[in-house]
């Protein structure tokens, strides 16, 4: 006899993680089906790379219940330096024009990873089922039946609602027929970690170059994590440099605002993709993070993206079962995609059209963008409008996204 759950989350990465641990004492079954073992030492999602963290994630992270345990780790951002290479553009973010203590937080995937195992491994509800293989999916009318290899041996879950939490490779959205749409950026990112000559005061820097987007992250004390996106055919030869070539290149493209480049940490490069899943719901199914949606890193608008799916989801099902609908039933998943659509399309919108207009190196184009980067900088409600909107606090907002439990 198939076991029974409420939702079944497939992918327990950081988003997967995230939503188990929304619905974290709530009076529902939840399972969760990962291919590694649900750890921040074994799971390849929550290693050293660091994510920068939005306002409005933090305060997700805060209704949850595990910001608490974060708030130690994190570094918070309180000015965003957004420049031009070798053009006059320029525009700056102050936490204190927007009222918040800091913009966002720069943590390691493993701190998030390792707050976001342990509520999971104290919880009640939440039965995990890792390391596992999903291996196949069936929906009907009153639920969905998901099978499943575990230590070599198959095994039946049923569930009302099937979450796709399984990243940009998503098997549940390849079950289930959904289309993706996909744009080749033909660029690569670098990420690494540098320490620093100077402080970096808590300032975070994007700077716009001829190749793609280079951002400095402030870390603890003179470190920054760096992303530096670069020409897909040049990222062998990038790799292949030695610690000291490959920083001279980075301190060439970044300048000098935080002095020289001391020391660079291990790089890990991948290539850049729009892929937009067609549909972010079907009967039974629903998609969140990656799986819907994998985004350009500028900006770093990928993950804050996905977590907010994270709390319409939670909100959304959590207030069926007070209902007593059916949290896979079509009006209220109907209701998650139509509440996500707007914040999906506006923010695909804006990492996509800031690759775009920045990539363009013709001179009209060029003199545009400084243009609109100055009108930012000096007409405030220009600036108020980005910072919300990079801050993952425009428009309407979930409980957890006001830092509210569920």
């Amino acid at each position: 006899m198939a076991e029974e759950f409420d939702v079944l989350i497939i992918g327990g990465g950081m988003v997967g993680a995230s939503l188990a641990c929304a619905l974290h004492q709530q009076p529902l079954r939840i399972g969760v089906v990962e291919a590694v073992p649900l750890s921040a030492t074994s799971q390849p999602s929550f290693d050293d790379r660091v994510i920068a963290l939005a306002y409005g994630s933090r305060r997700i992270f805060d209704g949850i219940g595990i910001w608490t345990s974060l708030r130690e780790h994190a570094t918070p951002i309180r000015n965003i330096h957004v420049s031009d290479r070798g053009r006059f553009g320029c525009t700056r973010i102050d936490c204190r024009d927007e009222g918040v203590p800091a913009l966002g937080y720069v943590l390691k995937n493993r701190d998030i990873g390792h707050a976001l195992s342990g509520r999971i491994a104290g919880s009640t509800n939440i039965s995990l089922f890792c390391p596992a293989q999903m291996q196949s999916l069936n929906v009907d009318e009153g639920g969905a039946t998901v099978m499943i290899e575990s230590d070599g041996q198959p095994l039946s879950l049923r569930t009302r609602l099937v979450v796709g939490a399984d990243g940009g490779q998503s098997r549940v959205r390849e079950l289930a027929g959904i289309g993706i749409q996909r744009r080749d950026y033909g660029q690569a990112a670098i990420t690494t970690n540098v320490d620093m000559e100077k402080r970096h005061n808590h300032v975070a820097y994007e700077r716009f170059t001829d190749s793609g987007p280079l951002a400095f992250l402030p870390m603890q004390d003179h470190q920054c994590s760096v992303v530096w996106t670069v020409r897909l055919e040049n990222i062998e030869k990038l790799q292949a440099l030695s610690d000291g070539d490959f920083r001279d290149r980075l301190q060439r493209r970044f300048g000098y605002r935080l002095g020289r480049i001391e020391q660079v940490g291990r790089r890990i490069a991948f290539p850049l993709q729009l892929v937009r899943a067609t549909e972010s719901v079907r009967p039974r199914i629903a998609l969140v993070g990656n799986a819907a949606h994998t985004l350009h890193p500028v900006a770093g608008q990928g993950f804050n993206l996905g977590l907010r799916d994270v709390a319409v989801m939670a909100e959304v099902v959590v207030d069926a079962n007070l209902r007593h609908q059916d949290p896979g039933s079509g009006p209220v998943l109907s209701g998650y995609s139509e509440r996500r659509r707007r914040d999906h399309r506006e923010v695909i919108f804006l990492t996509d059209s800031l690759v775009r207009i920045f990539s363009n190196s013709l001179t009209p184009v060029a003199l545009a963008r400084d243009a609109g980067m100055m009108a930012i900088e000096h007409i405030p409600f220009l600036k108020h409008l980005l910072a919300r909107q990079t801050m993952g606090i425009k428009g309407r907002q979930p409980k957890l996204a006001r830092g509210i439990p569920l």
